[in-house]
Formats: C-alpha cells, sequence, structure tokens
C-alpha cells in the first residue's frame, strides 16, 4: 500500500482518522475524569488510545503488502528496547550494550539486503556459493536507521531509553514515515510519542501539505516516470541522443517529485497528529554545487551520516578524504547491493572532495549561472549512474548520451515526448523551485499580514488548491499503472 492509492486515499486513511478521533476523545474523556482540574490542553495532550490506534493501523499498513516481514520488524524493536534498556542499567554496560545492539540492526539489514549481492561476488570470483533469493523487506534501511539512532542518542545521554517497547514500536513503525522516511530521529519526537498536541493550524497546515505532496507524485511524477521508462528501459535498444536526455531529465524530475512528495506526504500526515518531523528537501536542483546539491536533497540520511559516521570518523579534523570515501560510499550501498549504487555513492563523494579545492573556495568569483548549469550537470549524469543496476545497460546509455551510439541524434518519438507534453515540462521546471516562497511574500507584500483579509484569501487559495489536486489526483489515479514510490525499495 501507498500514500497515492485510491484504497489508502478513501478506505484506510478515513478509517484511520476516524478511529484516531475516537480515541482522542476517549483519552480527554479519561483524563477529565482522572484530573478534573486540568486545563483543556492538558487533558488531550497524552493520549495512550490514539498510541494504540497508531500502532494497529502502522502494523497493518506495512502488512498489507508483506505480512511475513511484520514479524522481523517486531523483533527487531524488541531486540533494540531490550539493549536501550540494557544501557541504562550500569556505566559499565552501556558500550557493549551499544556496539551489540549496532552489529545485530547492521546483520539483520545485511541479511535481507546485502547476502545476495555478496554471494554473487563470490561467485563471479570463481568461489562456489549459491546465490540465495531473500526478500527484500519494504523501508527495512529507513526503519534500521531509525532504531541504529535511537540506540546511538541513548548512548550519548542524549535521549533517555524508551520505558515502554510499545512507545518505541510506535516511534519505529509509524505509517506515515515507515517505508520511505524522512529518517526521523528519536530525539526528535521523543517527547511527541506520549504527549502531543495538533492544534487546528497544525491540522490544516498538515492536510494541504499531505495533497501538495500527493499532487507531486500523481500529477508530476507518475506522468514524467512513464516518459523515463519508455526511453530508458522500453525503448533502451533503440535509443538516440536526443531521446537519453529527454529520458534522463524526465528521470531527473520524476525521482525528485516521487521522493519529495511522499516526505511532504508523511511531514504533512505527522503533523496532523501532533508530530513534527524533519524536513527532507529544500529546493535541490537549485543548487551551485554538488555540496550544496546534498545539504538539500535528502537531508535527513546527509545529517545522518554527518552525525554518525562522519564526524565519529574524524570529520574535517584527520583522513578528511578517507571519511568522504567512506561516507559516500556507505550511502550507494544503503540505497541498493548493486554495484551502480556504490559507483554512484563514490562518484557524489568524489566530487565533493576535489570541490572543497576548487569550486568552493573560488565559488564568489564565478558567475551563478555557471555554477548552476555545473552542479545539474553533475547531477543528471549522477542520475545516470543511478538507474542503471545492469552495467551493459549503463554503458549503452552513456555511450548514446555522449553522441557516440549508432541510433542517430534526433527521432520523431523524442520530439513528440518533448512537445506533447509541453506544459508537463514547464511544471516540473517550475515546481522545482520555491514557488510557495514566492507567493508568500508577494502576498505579504500586497496585503499586510495578521489581517482579516490576509488569512482569508491564504485559507480559500489553500482550500481550492488542495481540492483541485485531489480532483486531478484521483482522476490520474483510475485505471493508472506506474504508481509506486521510487524509494520504497531502499
Amino acid at each position: 500500500m501507498v500514500f497515492s492509492d485510491l484504497f489508502f486515499l478513501f478506505v484506510f486513511l478515513p478509517a484511520f482518522i476516524i478511529l484516531y478521533r475516537l480515541a482522542s476523545f476517549i483519552d480527554t474523556t479519561v483524563n477529565r475524569r482522572r484530573s478534573p482540574a486540568l486545563p483543556e490542553e492538558a487533558l488531550s495532550a497524552t493520549h495512550p488510545a490514539r498510541n494504540v490506534v497508531l500502532i494497529v493501523f502502522s502494523l497493518l499498513f506495512y502488512s498489507w503488502g508483506e505480512p511475513v516481514y511484520v514479524m522481523l520488524m517486531l523483533v527487531a524493536v524488541l531486540m533494540n528496547y531490550i539493549v536501550g534498556r540494557i544501557m541504562m542499567m550500569h556505566p559499565k554496560t552501556r558500550k557493549p550494550a551499544l556496539i551489540t545492539g549496532v552489529a545485530l540492526n547492521l546483520f539483520i539489514l545485511g541479511t535481507y539486503k546485502y547476502t545476495g549481492f555478496l554471494a554473487g561476488i563470490l561467485q563471479d570470483i570463481g568461489v562456489p556459493v549459491d546465490v540465495p533469493e531473500i526478500g527484500l523487506p519494504i523501508g527495512i534501511s529507513f526503519y534500521i536507521f531509525q532504531s541504529l539512532s535511537y540506540l546511538v542518542d541513548v548512548y550519548r545521554s542524549d535521549s533517555k531509553p524508551q520505558k515502554s517497547y510499545f512507545s518505541l514500536l510506535l516511534y519505529i513503525s509509524m505509517f506515515p514515515q515507515l517505508i520511505a522516511g524522512p529518517i526521523v530521529r528519536y530525539g526528535t519526537v521523543e517527547k511527541e510519542i506520549n504527549t502531543r498536541r495538533a492544534t487546528h493550524e497544525d491540522v490544516a497546515e498538515g492536510a494541504f501539505r499531505f495533497l501538495i505532496g500527493l499532487g507531486k507524485k500523481v500529477i508530476l511524477a507518475n506522468q514524467l516516470g512513464e516518459i523515463a521508462t519508455h526511453f530508458l528501459s522500453d525503448g533502451l535498444g533503440s535509443l538516440t541522443t536526443s531521446g537519453a536526455w529527454v529520458g534522463i531529465l524526465a528521470f531527473t524530475f520524476q525521482i525528485y517529485f516521487d521522493f519529495s512528495g511522499y516526505s511532504d506526504m508523511a511531514i504533512g500526515m505527522g503533523r496532523c497528529m501532533g508530530f513534527h518531523f524533519p524536513e527532507n528537501f529544500n529546493h535541490p536542483y537549485c543548487c551551485n554545487s554538488i555540496t550544496d546539491f546534498w545539504r538539500r536533497w535528502h537531508m535527513s540520511l546527509g545529517s545522518f551520516f554527518r552525525d554518525y559516521v562522519y564526524i565519529p570518523l574524524g570529520g574535517n579534523r584527520r583522513r578528511q578524504w578517507l571519511n568522504i570515501l567512506v561516507v559516500w560510499m556507505l550511502t550507494g550501498m544503503w540505497h541498493g547491493a548493486s554495484w551502480n549504487f556504490i559507483i554512484w555513492g563514490l562518484y557524489f563523494g568524489l566530487i565533493i572532495f576535489v570541490e572543497k579545492f576548487t569550486i568552493i573556495p573560488l565559488q564568489k568569483r564565478i558567475p551563478a549561472p555557471l555554477l548552476h548549469v555545473y552542479a545539474l550537470l553533475i547531477v543528471v549524469v549522477g542520475w545516470g549512474i543511478f538507474y542503471f543496476d545492469a552495467m551493459g545497460a549503463m554503458t549503452h546509455f552513456f555511450t548514446t548520451l555522449v553522441g557516440a551510439g549508432n541510433s542517430g541524434h534526433w527521432n520523431f518519438e523524442t520530439e513528440a515526448a518533448i512537445f506533447d507534453n509541453f506544459w508537463l515540462w514547464i511544471s516540473a521546471i517550475l515546481f522545482c523551485m520555491p514557488v510557495r516562497s514566492w507567493i508568500a511574500t508577494a502576498h505579504e507584500r500586497l496585503i499586510p499580514a495578521h489581517t482579516m483579509l490576509h488569512a482569508g484569501i491564504s485559507t480559500s487559495a489553500k482550500v481550492a488548491g488542495g481540492v483541485l489536486i485531489l480532483l486531478l489526483s484521483v482522476t490520474l489515479l483510475i485505471g493508472a499503472t506506474n504508481n509506486a514510490f521510487l524509494y520504497t525499495r531502499f
């Protein structure tokens, strides 16, 4: 099940909202009877019934496609809960418990994600081993990384060990961010697990944020994905140079709107419940360097590797070049058990290291448009490495991309993909930019903020825009065949 599925939008989500609101009424009633002197805000702040509903629906959401792997997640949560409790027993148990917990989490991730890849490497070098067929649990990279953040934060005393197994289960299994992020650190939502409050503004802004994400996914990413698939998968054998560029540009837009759309939907649903998940994207295609790009793209993953890997390795203090390459090799491997992801990670790691001594020191002297074109070209080439997990297909693509193939440079298919989807391309370019910020700034300049007119126009515009996005998205989802989120497979 995915957020952009009609069943999720019109069955799962409404059922969750109804039961969650009922649980909210139960929590408030119980709290009022226990402590009648408490103010209304405090009565609605604690919510065991709402947490039960959220846990049940989260497990149901995860088990919808892969029920067999629910037990794996439950066991992983139990393991991390026990390790966290052991850490608080005695100072001498903290480090051994952390090492054990980290090793067990990485063992789970490695077993399900990398066993087949490693067995294939051994087979290629002549070692007679069987390549096991192990299914990849959806979202395992995300919830294992969240488990690791919990253990490390507890070890560093940044957070207290969770006393309730079910509270830790809620943190790791929460369905809005379970299968494709953002990676929510335990410390970010620690207090909100058992004490949170969603105001009317939270619900309104969260719902609008959800619809923005739905529009990114359904209206933009899905349509661009069809173009990318047509050129880079279905038509790879007859690919022309222009077709290669159109295909990879379509994928460049697709992966951004797909992943940032999912993050918007997750952040929006979380806010409706009183959770404040971290931002995951900041208009990455507005970057002026690759360093800048990775400060804007999948920010929760970047900050995770910075704080839990790069800085502990020594950061900028010693062996910086090695630390950068290690982090970026791990970043590539996190995305998938395939050589193209490792190459993709090292590609960006090497460029970032070189930029520290070339582009970054001279940034103010180089024209901004030139920096922007440079960064986007590097990013687009990177997505070419990312897209193809077969080396032969990747080689053919890049050979064609630079005009060295034998399939020609232009054909009718390329022309049709550009001009038949003209407004799709324009919309994709436009919504990669901070359009909402521009509109909000213009709105405040034209109409003074904190006035009834300002609030009325803003609310009306959001309601109208949200309804339009929902109607158009539902229309496109009816009969849609290309609707999976790309990052659920990582």
